[in-house]
């Protein structure tokens, strides 16, 4: 009788450790679920690519951008938020990684590509017309992923607001 209490007291020990895991892991993906991304979306509806972003929106933040960095995981970005559209150019100074930048008006439309910018270029680099978000992404990215003008934006567990 003994050895039966003892493992069913090592059964319930065993379930309760396997729903505290359970517990922990759905909690993580729950967390993981609600970073900030953005989902690349054509004309027809087909999501292309979905991004992991940090946010830039304050004058600090977007000076700074991706500058110094080596390494951008595959599916990472920065999204640069701006107060209202407006004709932006960027540069790679101090920027280590090739890039490719998605330039989007108010309406989170893709107006213009710079694919694969010079990394530490002081080159100013622009597309035609007015930008509020940019998305920057690693060279090569755009290619891979068929991105293009037209394309949309949407904005995933945030709402994108410039604090400066």
């Amino acid at each position: 009788m003994k050895l039966i209490v003892s493992a069913a007291g090592q059964t319930l020990w065993s379930l309760h450790r396997l729903l505290v895991l359970v517990t922990l892991l759905t909690l993580l993906m729950t967390a993981c679920a609600n970073d900030p991304r953005v989902e690349i979306i054509s004309p027809n509806g087909t999501t292309l690519a979905d991004v992991q972003v940090e946010i830039a929106n304050t004058d600090a933040e977007r000076e700074t951008g991706l500058m110094y960095r080596q390494h951008l995981d595959s599916n990472a970005g920065m999204l640069f938020v701006f107060k209202q559209p407006e004709h932006l150019s960027f540069w790679m100074k101090n920027t280590e990684i090739p890039l490719d930048m998605i330039f989007a008006n108010g309406n989170r439309t893709v107006i213009g590509i710079v694919a694969n910018a010079e990394p530490f270029s002081e080159r100013q680099l622009s597309v035609n017309g007015d930008s509020q978000y940019v998305l920057e992404v690693n060279g090569g990215f755009v290619r891979r992923h068929g991105v293009a003008p037209g394309d949309k934006l949407a904005f995933v567990g945030f709402v994108p607001q410039a604090i400066e």
